[in-house]
């Protein structure tokens, strides 16, 4: 029986399921061919292919858990940014930032990995949770600044989001200048409502 690196056996394992998810993080984020496989997966944490089977029963099973873990601390995230700010137009512009940080950090390439080797069903489902979980703050700001259709500009706002976010992935932008721009184009409406 191998030796476990924790005080508990239960300790171990989860820092055994913490390394393995890192790894399919890791190789879903690199954006290459590699498919996150159990095998693959095995390979980067040093653990007998075997050994992975004890915490996930498919490499569906751990892409499931891989968008379990995510979803959650991205949405507490931008939630924690947002309540940082009291003024709506600031809590609007902690949206976009703080979005905009993560994909700096990596996490939006995560996802478009996520979106290649994952089941369908199961990313639109969690993507659809994530993305009204994001959304509700926003538009709560959008309301608060008296906006008439929050839904709608809420859309928009997440528009910009998203192109900034393919600037940033493509190295046209830094995130610093993704943030000046972004704050350029929304400030305005924001500052006026």
């Amino acid at each position: 029986m191998p030796k476990i690196q924790a005080a508990t056996v239960a300790e171990h394992r989860a820092m055994q399921r913490k390394a393995i998810l890192d790894a399919a993080r890791d190789i879903l984020a690199q954006g290459g061919s590699e498919t996150p496989s159990l095998a693959a997966v095995a390979k980067r944490t040093g653990l007998a292919r075997s050994s992975i089977y004890q915490y996930f029963s498919s490499k569906d099973d751990l892409l499931e858990a891989v968008i379990v873990d995510m979803f959650p601390r991205w949405a507490a995230y931008v939630a924690a940014r947002i309540e940082e700010e009291s003024a709506p137009a600031d809590r609007a512009l902690a949206y976009v930032y703080a979005n905009l940080h993560l994909v700096a950090s990596g996490e939006h390439a995560i996802a478009r990995g996520l979106a290649v080797f994952a089941r369908a069903e199961f990313l639109a489902e969690s993507s659809k949770v994530l993305h009204d979980q994001l959304r509700t703050p926003l538009d709560e700001a959008l309301v608060a600044l008296g906006c008439e259709d929050p839904g709608a500009m809420g859309e928009l706002i997440q528009a910009v989001v998203q192109r900034a976010s393919l600037m940033l992935e493509s190295g046209i932008l830094s995130e610093d200048r993704a943030r000046a721009l972004t704050r350029e184009l929304l400030e305005p409406y924001l500052r006026s409502s």
